[in-house]
């Protein structure tokens, strides 16, 4: 999966788009929003979640930081393709 294979949901608070992905013991939130880091540029940021929890990821994100902000939509897809290999599993969308 791809950031251009995404559908992107809309919502409401706060205004703006979201999209999660299945890894299996983890998920990845993708969001760009009006509060999000780099929302009101265009940009993306993400966060990983396990046990419905957020998390730090070695790789991911950065040791004592669990978002990552001010993302363009290829370092998306280089956070996607390090998750598939972290993790060995083929997200789906949910």
């Amino acid at each position: 999966m791809k950031f251009e294979d995404l559908k992107m949901l809309e919502t409401d608070m706060p205004n703006g788009v979201q999209a999660i992905l299945d890894f299996k013991d983890y998920e990845l939130s993708i969001v760009k929003n009006d509060v999000s880091y780099g929302g009101k540029q265009g940009l993306y940021e993400i966060a990983v979640f396990k046990n419905a929890g957020m998390v730090e990821l070695p790789g991911i994100t950065q040791e004592g930081d669990s978002v990552k902000g001010f993302l363009s939509p290829e370092e998306v897809n280089g956070i996607i393709t390090k998750m598939k290999t972290i993790t060995g599993v083929e997200p789906v969308q949910i």
